[in-house]
């Protein structure tokens, strides 16, 4: 009998019960014997040189341990933060990368880049005495916009990067492009912006460093996506410190959606300071500092088109994109745009050939980085929106352009112009399964009712996939990576039967305790209330990755199964033993170790025991314990991918847009836990939502100053703002080579949702002749298009 708990069952998240009932533990959380508090001075200029400071009135506070500056980093040798990824130029020449000092040293580069850190006994005496330090700025003119920091004579943010440019990069066929738009019959052009955008995680960052005089070693407790990188980075390239001598302990963790996976320079300051200070360092975010030093996501301008023949068929695609990188370079941000972005510009199309062209500048703003779905929703946004003009100059219905260009399921697995091979996907049989559940044969009416109501009704389609598990090292590496892309497990069985899995995946939020678990019980035949999950200490895994792009399950989970075989393995040489049987008649089945032909079997707890209780061990060809460890690297990404509608009504007196109905059909593979995944793709959905018609982070392009700093300026989705959510999802094209079958979908709503609700924007606006408009839609830019847009009304159209 299958397992009521395992693989498949919508299982309640058995770590929601701390969770809600405020039993989390997190990093601000943490108190310790003699800890101070550190609070961070920062610019109010986006580019400045440093001309001195002075804290000698700010050390002199009541309750001031130490004022330190990025001298005092310099004087110790404390070193930039590393990135950890290269990209190469067109020209073969490598990227720049000028260093980013936790604490800047001559210049700051942008608003909030810390030039010093006060410790204290307090964090509000931290903060007063924080006010009183006094730097002498020499203000220097700041480019705030990517747009501005190619624009010929715009400042320098680094005087080793001429015109502002990090690289100058390139992906595709250049003439095989040319060829194709030289002998095609339409061409589809559009010019767009995918905004910048600041992630909001409920829990702001925060970082407690300790340092143990008697054993010479450090503790860094941080709101971190990957522990284990985070001491890679910081322990081998800023501090230099022994891996062995520090501990990176990443508790619960209140979200992260891609901003928490990197190194930031304050976990470096605080578990440098500890030692210096000679007691435990503790600091936390306030959200103004969020919105200031947070990596940022997206900021994409680009230019695309599309060739296509007589029939609407595409021939090829052509890209230009312009990309912010900020001030300095974030941990992964170089990837961002190109491998992550570039390489998904197929999507579910067969597009012959693409060429793609990324330069990525940098300006006097907050570095940008990877942010929920990670490139995949810039390049879905730009293609699904691109398809929707190329279905109005081919004056086709929106739903066949897309269905005559997808990749057929029978050509699977699909090599793309532009580096990936898709394993599997039936493309159109998502949107076979989307069109009954929106009712799109009624959508005309719909749109009648809604104009006879004096409003505006659209409907709009988004077809995605994305690029999840990230992914061979061996092709990473080869790609730029500085790190391996694998994952770690070790099961541990112990003598009563119950389990422990100590996961290199990290859980901020997707229910990994519950997932996980799932996979243990199933495969094993126990109680799901008898495996622990644990995960976040580099003490305690052996290795890890962390959690983003959608890969704990794909890359960890595959690193359970694979510890799991390991077990498995080990418990049958157990029961042959026991049972006075040849391993090979052992048969296993839902947890049962069982001679062949016979009814002589044993249950997991029963060889869990002996494993540990070895008193007639054969000892030389059976060692004791039930314990083991496996490193999991996939053979590729893996691809989910799916069909998403949105409906929207706008109110053209105030250019308010209602989502009046969404519905989005995935294929992640084989789904371990409905319930959860529904919840991921609820959320992601709202993310996407979110981005489309809320969010916008704006600098001002000549002061670089922050304008959208707080959620006085910068809105975000609440729940009234969206409707009850239609999921359906089909297992029929799991995943062929990882061992769960599973895809991912942490990412999919957010890549699926902001080009859906953009789509239907444009088509309730399109009466006016709106062909684009970028996001987001909010009801003054809604309400300006209108008006805008009204006087070239016909006298026919604004008498109907």
């Amino acid at each position: 009998m299958a397992n009521p708990n395992g693989i498949g069952a919508p299982v309640r998240r058995r770590e929601d019960q701390r969770f809600l009932t405020g039993r989390g533990n997190y990093t601000d959380d943490f108190k310790r014997p003699n800890m101070t508090h550190a609070v961070h001075v920062r610019s109010p200029y986006a580019h400045a040189r440093i001309l001195g400071i002075d804290f000698t009135d700010a050390a002199a506070m009541p309750g001031v341990v130490a004022v330190l500056t990025g001298a005092d980093m310099e004087a110790d040798k404390v070193g930039s933060l590393p990135c950890g990824w290269q990209i190469h130029s067109k020209d073969g020449s490598p990227m720049k990368e000028p260093p980013h000092y936790p604490l800047a040293r001559d210049r700051v580069r942008y608003v909030g880049d810390a030039v010093a850190v006060v410790i204290a006994e307090t964090r509000e005496q931290a903060r007063d005495a924080a006010e009183m330090v006094v730097v002498d700025y020499e203000e220097l003119p700041a480019v705030g916009s990517s747009t501005r920091a190619v624009a010929g004579g715009a400042p320098l943010v680094h005087d080793d990067a001429p015109d502002n440019v990090c690289y100058d990069w390139h992906l595709g066929d250049e003439a095989a492009v040319d060829a194709a738009f030289a002998n095609a019959a339409h061409v589809a052009k559009i010019d767009l912006v995918n905004q910048r955008l600041v992630p909001n995680a409920m829990e702001p960052r925060a970082a407690m460093g300790e340092y143990d005089q008697s054993n010479g070693e450090y503790t860094l407790t941080t709101t971190s996506q990957n522990p284990h990188v985070t001491r890679l980075l910081m322990g081998a390239f800023v501090l230099g410190i022994p891996e062995h001598k520090l501990r990176v302990v990443a508790p619960d963790v209140g979200g992260g959606f891609g901003s928490k996976i990197f190194h930031y320079g304050e976990e470096a300051v605080v578990t440098w300071a500890a030692r210096k200070v000679g007691r435990p360092v503790k600091w936390t975010a306030d959200r103004s500092e969020s919105f200031l030093t947070d990596a940022h996501g997206r900021d994409h301008v680009s230019h695309a088109e599309l060739a296509m023949d007589a029939d609407g068929n595409f021939l090829a695609l052509r890209v230009s994109t312009l990309a912010n990188l900020g001030a300095y370079l974030s941990t992964f941000a170089p990837s961002i745009p190109t491998y992550l972005y570039a390489t998904l510009l197929a999507g579910q199309y067969k597009t012959p050939a693409i060429y793609a062209e990324v330069k990525a500048v940098f300006t006097n703003t907050a570095p940008v980085d990877a942010y929920r779905g990670a490139g995949r929703p810039e390049a879905c946004y730009l293609i699904e929106r691109l398809v929707d003009v190329a279905a109005g100059v081919m004056g086709m219905d929106k739903t066949e352009i897309r269905r005559r260009n997808f990749v057929p399921k029978e050509a699977m697995p699909y090599q793309t112009p532009v580096a990936l091979q898709y394993d599997t996907g039936d493309f159109a049989k998502n949107l076979d399964i989307a069109l009954p559940l929106v009712d799109y044969p009624g959508f005309q009416q719909r749109r009648a009712e809604s104009k006879a109501r004096g409003k505006l009704r659209g409907i709009g389609f988004a077809t995605y996939i994305e690029a999840c598990g990230i992914a061979p090292s061996n092709v990473a590496g080869a790609l730029g990576a500085r790190a391996g892309l694998y994952e770690c497990a070790e099961v541990r069985f112990h003598p009563t039967g119950s389990v422990t899995v100590f996961t290199g995946a990290h859980s901020h939020g997707q229910g990994h305790e519950t997932t996980f678990a799932q996979i243990v019980a199933d495969r094993f035949g126990i109680p799901i209330e008898n495996v622990e999950i644990v995960h976040g200490d580099t003490n305690k895994i052996p290795f890890g990755m962390g959690t983003y792009g959608s890969r704990s399950l794909a890359v960890g989970g595959s690193a359970l199964v694979k510890a799991m075989d390991k077990v498995e393995r080990k418990a049958k040489k157990i029961a042959a033993h026991m049972l006075e049987a040849a391993e090979t008649d052992i048969e296993v089945k839902d947890g049962r170790f069982t001679v062949a032909g016979t009814d002589k079997s044993l249950g997991i707890g029963d060889i869990a025991l002996q494993a540990y209780v070895p008193h007639n061990f054969p000892l030389d060809e059976l060692e004791p314990g039930l314990d083991e460890q496996a490193f999991y690297d996939p053979k590729n990404f893996t691809y989910p991918n799916g069909c998403h509608v949105c409906e929207v009504e706008i109110d053209p007196d105030t250019g308010v847009t209602t989502i009046v109905s969404f519905a989005a059909v995935d294929d992640f593979g084989n789904v371990i836990n409905p319930l959860i995944v529904e919840g991921q793709v609820h959320g992601g959905l709202v993310q996407g939502i979110g981005q489309a018609l809320y969010e916008n982070c704006v600098y001002d392009e000549e002061s670089g100053q922050l304008v959208t700093g707080s959620y006085m300026d910068y809105c975000m989705p609440r729940a009234d703002d969206v409707p009850s959510f239609t999921v359906r999802y089909h297992e029929d094209q799991p995943c062929t080579h990882n061992p769960l079958g599973v895809k991912g979908c942490g990412e999919a709503g957010t890549i699926g949702a902001a080009a859906a609700v953009m789509n239907a924007v444009v088509d309730a606006l399109s009466e006016y002749g709106v062909t684009h408009m970028d996001m987001p839609a909010t009801p003054e830019k809604v309400w300006r298009t209108i008006r805008d847009a009204a006087p070239a009304l016909t006298p026919a159209m604004a008498a109907e």
